[in-house]
């Protein structure tokens, strides 16, 4: 690795070059990667809540829909609107009361059920339904729903699932270049709290955004999109998973400088060598805990994972590139910037908290059941509209919705065309029988048995029967996720298929009682792969039995506890991130504990007794540790304070707070760990006993 080191020193200045050109690419592939903004389009497409969506597309010709209640509004004007609407692109049809009953067909012989669907007589308001050609996160649709915007006024509220991604995208779009702007800051305040330079942070920081426009300019290639959680995301997961690889070069850096006497070329060489060594353990760990989210049926964790595993790649080769050619070429500015650490060096303690293991042990043990318990017991919630600010367009309009329809989801059935009249007339007698349905609109729906089918209008017609099958809409007063929608879905089914077997129901709420199922399974799964990888890393690394057990034991106590506080507080979490956050913890921070583990190897392979061995590897680590704890943290926490999408804020306050959580984990446990299994260690692992003074000092072995 020297003569690597050697050639980055030699060609720094074209290095720097390149790397500055190929940014104009990875900005023109960043801007140029579509953002996907509907969190369902990543559950599997071969269930049959995902085929569904296929049929309604392919054979109806739409894939969304969004209810509109207009309120104090007569006939003509919303005639008005609706006809407005309808010339809108990408709008297929308009749907309300008017486009039967403008139809000389007399309104007192039209079923009942089909007025009150459309009407609510109390509230003076009427409701409206409005069909897209394309599905419901296209852009497309996203254009359409801002066009509408644009015709109706404040009496009008429009809700659905495309409303809801609509406001998701602007919130998000509005967001995420103040996360950076956030985690960039507050990262640069710690890193100059905890370094001996103010320039030095300034250049980390500068070479991890180059290598984060690096890795978003590629997520083009493949599919050319990613997801909204991962946008807002990646960049500041990257900046503070990676932080430590610069934190660990420059401390490098400085140590081979006072070896080689100021030569700062040949100093800088070696701390390449050095840092790739060293990194590459760590970085592994990291990219498998990431690989783990891939092995989700729910593709949110592929894409994340992806993005995510290239992102530390890049981070590491920058690192070892960009960074030392920035380093050097500047250093006459960072020499001139140099002041005394702001923040002491906490090492004093390790003495201490190596004789007084016990108390540590003994906390460990105490904590670890509470720990487990609330780890088993923390909600989650899968509504993602319900976790959007109330003040939403969208938010607004479901809840006038449930207020004066008491609507809540609105299910869709498909079944066969050429279903009989009185078989379907019995199927939708049964549906309506369900606990929570209101009403359910189908073609009879219309007719109610007066009025011949070929007198309505063609466009009604195509709405609700086209090619092979026939739709009807289901609306009932339950919410989306709440396990009485997710009854009243099974039981649906089981009516719709004991007449077409064939038959399905399909929606939000079905897609997200799919998710829910799903997702259990995906959570089993993730952290299985997640700890069986990165024990694997750990034992091939240490060539040991003993350190991979005791190494992801002592972060998953740290998960535990993370992932265990929102059960006492009473917190629910989305449900991402009861799969996501364990691995991105363990998978990020599980390089503190290698950090340590490699000082305390090397000083028992030196010949040191054990407490002296711990304490020395403890009191050299902790303060990289830290500043990579505190980086971590600095970059996460300020988004997860800011953000008003829960997702995103959920998930930054909880790897915040994992960051510091395993930072005092390592820092405390782990040490205490090394000094009670200590024999066992040295005694199942390769390279913590010099061979050649075995014979000479039996006696310090064990120690």
């Amino acid at each position: 690795m020297i003569k690597f080191g050697k050639a980055v020193v030699k060609w720094r200045v074209p290095i720097l070059i390149l790397s500055l050109l190929l940014m104009i690419p990875a900005a023109i592939g960043y801007f140029n990667t579509r953002v996907n903004y509907d969190i369902l389009s990543y559950l599997p497409k071969d269930i049959e809540t995902m085929e569904g969506q296929d049929i309604l597309l392919n054979e109806f010709g739409t894939g969304a829909f969004s209810l509109i209640v207009i309120d104090n509004t007569d006939d003509k004007q919303i005639e008005a609107i609706a006809d407005g609407i309808s010339d809108v692109d990408h709008v297929k049809k308009v749907l309300w009361y008017g486009s039967v009953a403008d139809l000389s067909i007399p309104r007192d012989i039209l079923p009942e059920k089909m007025y009150e669907f459309f009407n609510n007589a109390d509230a003076n308001s009427q409701l409206m339904a409005v069909i897209y050609d394309e599905s419901m996160a296209s852009d497309e649709t996203m254009e359409a729903l801002d066009r509408i915007d644009e015709l109706v006024d404040e009496h009008c509220h429009v809700s659905g699932m495309a409303s809801v991604i609509r406001d998701i995208k602007n919130l998000s779009e509005k967001e995420t270049p103040i996360y950076v702007v956030i985690a960039v800051v507050l990262s640069l305040i710690i890193l100059m709290l905890t370094m001996d330079s103010a320039l030095a942070p300034v250049l980390f920081l500068l070479s991890i955004g180059m290598a984060i426009v690096y890795n978003m300019g590629t997520n083009f290639m493949g599919d050319g999109e990613i997801s909204y959680v991962t946008q807002a995301l990646a960049a500041v997961l990257q900046l503070g998973v990676t932080m430590d690889y610069s934190i660990f070069l420059w401390h490098s850096y400085e140590e081979q400088t006072e070896r080689f006497n100021g030569d700062k070329k040949r100093a800088m060489a070696h701390a390449i060598s050095n840092t790739i060594t060293s990194v590459v353990g760590s970085s592994i760990t990291t990219v498998a805990g990431f690989i783990a989210l891939c092995f989700m049926s729910f593709t949110l964790g592929l894409d994340l994972g992806i993005v995510m595993a290239k992102g530390v790649l890049f981070g590491v080769l920058g690192c070892v590139t960009i960074l030392p050619s920035m380093i050097l070429i500047c250093d006459k500015a960072v020499q001139k910037t140099r002041h005394r650490v702001i923040i002491p060096d906490l090492g004093v303690i390790a003495d201490w908290i190596t004789k007084h293991y016990l108390i540590f042990i003994a906390l460990f043990l105490v904590i670890l059941g509470p720990a487990i318990y609330g780890y088993t017991h923390t909600k989650v919630y899968y509504d993602l509209a319900g976790s959007l600010p109330d003040t939403l367009a969208s938010r607004q309009a479901d809840a006038t919705l449930q207020e004066q329809y008491e609507m809540g989801a609105t299910h869709i059935v498909l079944a066969d065309a050429n279903m009989t009249e009185k078989t379907c007339n019995d199927m939708v007698s049964e549906l309506k029988s369900v606990d929570g349905v209101k009403n359910v609109l189908a073609l009879d729906s219309f007719l109610g048995g007066t009025i011949p089918e070929e007198i309505l209008p063609d466009k009604v017609r195509e709405i609700f029967k086209n090619g092979n099958y026939q739709m009807m809409l289901v609306s009932n007063e339950y919410a989306i996720a709440s396990d009485e929608v997710n009854d009243q879905i099974e039981q649906l089914n089981k009516i719709v298929k004991s007449y077409d077997d064939k038959a399905m129901v399909i929606g939000e709420a079905p897609c997200t009682k799919d998710l829910i199922e799903i997702t259990n399974l995906d959570f089993a799964r993730v952290s299985a792969v997640s700890i069986g990888a990165i024990f694997l890393i750990i034992l091939i690394v240490f060539k040991s039995i003993s350190l991979p057990i005791i190494l992801v034991a002592v972060i998953e106590f740290a998960i535990f506890i993370n992932m265990g506080i929102p059960a006492y507080t009473g917190t629910v979490l989305p449900f991402i991130a009861s799969i996501v956050i364990g691995t991105i913890q363990l998978g990020a921070t599980v390089d503190y504990a290698i950090l340590m583990t490699n000082k305390y190897k090397k000083n028992r392979f030196l010949g040191m007794d054990k407490q002296p061995a711990i304490a020395a590897a403890l009191k050299s680590s902790i303060q990289s540790i830290m500043v990579s704890a505190f980086a971590f943290f600095a970059a996460t926490f300020g988004v997860g304070m800011y953000s008003d999408i829960d997702m995103i804020s959920s998930l930054c306050i909880l790897m915040a707070r994992g960051a510091i959580i395993s930072m005092f984990t390592v820092i405390f446990v782990l040490p205490s760990m090394f000094m009670v299994f200590d024999k066992i260690i040295i005694h199942s692992s390769v390279g913590f006993r010099d061979k050649s003074k075995i014979s000479t000092r039996p006696a310090t072995v064990g120690k």
